[in-house]
């Protein structure tokens, strides 16, 4: 078969050349041109509008659409309720972390339904075998391709016709019309596109499994992600046995959900009340340590807040998080001392979330500033004691959403207090859970004194 025409384009202007160049003639950007392949174009356009026709879209019916359940109910939570017909996963994450693993325990339970596929470019027949093996999923019959040639593969996927099928990993797959090696960005982008097309038209859920920068961001070309339907990131420490998966694009589900899993000996294990994982913490009332309920997609978590607030021994005060953004931490430092009359200029102050959680949103703000307050005076804050809100920089206490959720999961796990937003507060509280509702900062710390 002749190779298509390619040519580099550059992807800083979309210029042109025939040749690889180190700087690009058109805008003069170094290292911008990447090889692509150029798609023959019709020799007329008469007659091609009414191909697919216009519809109007009242008289579309819109149809739920049917979905493969992995199995997995964590797993299953993170996609929306399962997989989708037709629909294209990317599940990215560092190595070692377990994704591999994930998804052979995932097609081991659907082979038993669905027809399924495992292609794989990183491991012989023999690894995957033994790992199965390991998992105690030997007797699965799930159909497994060694394989990294694009041709080849869709040319099995179109004779096995399965209706599921994992690519591990996209960045080693590679195409032999072009000439560029595997994992550049031109042979990402044009594997990732020619198998998508294959899943839209056969109705195949492909799951890709994605490589990671040593910044933490998918590797291989942006569109990457606005390709796929899904796209999941695999968190954890590789130290620890707790993982996270974390859903930040989902064409047919809600972003921002949080599937939490325990690896075990026998693989990854679904955790179905991850707040009491979080939570596995000392009965004795420490100084400094404040419990957030955080909002993770539909699923309130409790989270346990460390800080510790220790006299600077260089001009420069340190200020250091693990799971929670450090500007936002800065700012929150400077509310406290305008608003709360506590300063730290003088003092390193170190904010840890326990688990190894990420905490993105600002619903997070209160608890860090009790925390701080409580290591300051070295005061313990009381053992079940909840807190959530965000803090503006005029000292005011915002409302956060899901704030009922919020009190009932806290209520459900045994917590008897509760600190939230004004605006946050019910009309009936939780049973056995006192509610207070502060609007200011200094209404806040007011509370804490009369602790």
């Amino acid at each position: 078969m002749a190779k298509d025409k390619t040519l580099y384009v550059c992807r800083e202007c979309g210029g042109q050349t025939n040749k690889w160049q180190g700087q690009c003639p058109h805008c003069l950007a170094w290292n911008t041109l990447s090889e692509t392949v150029v798609e023959a174009k019709p020799a007329r356009f008469q007659g091609l509008a009414a191909a697919g026709g216009i519809q109007r879209l009242t008289e579309v019916q819109a149809r739920e659409t049917p979905r493969f359940a992995t199995g997995l109910g964590e797993f299953d939570r993170v996609l929306g309720g399962g997989m989708v017909e037709g629909g294209v996963v990317l599940l990215g994450g560092d190595p070692g972390i377990g994704k591999s693993t994930l998804l052979l325990q995932a097609l081991a339970v659907m082979s038993a339904r669905f027809r399924t596929l495992y292609v794989s470019g990183e491991e012989s027949a023999d690894q995957i075998a033994l790992r199965a093996k390991r998992l105690g999923l030997g007797q699965a019959d799930i159909p497994l391709l060694t394989e990294i040639r694009l041709e080849a593969i869709l040319a099995t996927l179109q004779a096995e016709k399965p209706q599921v099928a994992v690519i591990d990993s996209i960045q080693t797959v590679y195409t032999e019309q072009l000439q560029s090696a595997p994992g550049s960005v031109a042979q990402v982008r044009e594997c990732a596109q020619s198998l998508t097309r294959h899943a839209k038209s056969s109705g195949t859920a492909l799951v890709f499994v994605g490589h990671v920068t040593k910044e933490g961001a998918l590797a291989g070309p942006r569109v990457l992600e606005h390709i796929v339907d899904t796209v999941l990131y695999f968190e954890g420490d590789p130290s620890s046995s707790f993982r996270l998966i974390r859903a930040f694009k989902n064409r047919f589900g809600a972003v921002n959900e949080l599937g939490v899993f325990a690896m075990t000996e026998k693989g990854l294990k679904g955790v179905s009340n991850p707040s009491a994982l979080f939570l596995a913490r000392d009965e004795r009332e420490v100084p400094g340590s404040c419990v957030v309920v955080a909002q993770e997609g539909t699923r309130p978590l409790l989270v346990e807040i460390q800080a510790l607030v220790d006299t600077a021994h260089t001009p420069s005060p340190r200020r250091l998080t693990v799971g929670l953004d450090p500007n936002r931490l800065a700012m929150l430092l400077a509310v406290l001392h305008r608003h709360g009359g506590i300063g730290c200029y003088d003092q390193d102050v170190f904010v840890n979330a326990v688990g190894g959680v990420r905490i993105n949103e600002p619903a997070a703000d209160l608890a860090v500033l009790m925390a701080v307050v409580s290591s300051i005076r070295n005061k313990p804050l009381p053992h079940k004691l909840a807190v959530f809100g965000e803090v503006g920089l005029g000292g005011e206490v915002r409302p956060v959403q899901r704030g009922q959720e919020r009190l009932k999961e806290a209520a459900k796990l045994g917590f008897t207090h509760a600190l939230a937003p004004r605006a946050n507060l019910p009309k009936q509280p939780p049973t056995g859970m006192a509610v207070r509702g502060v609007g200011t900062l200094a209404e806040a710390l007011d509370y804490l004194r009369g602790l």
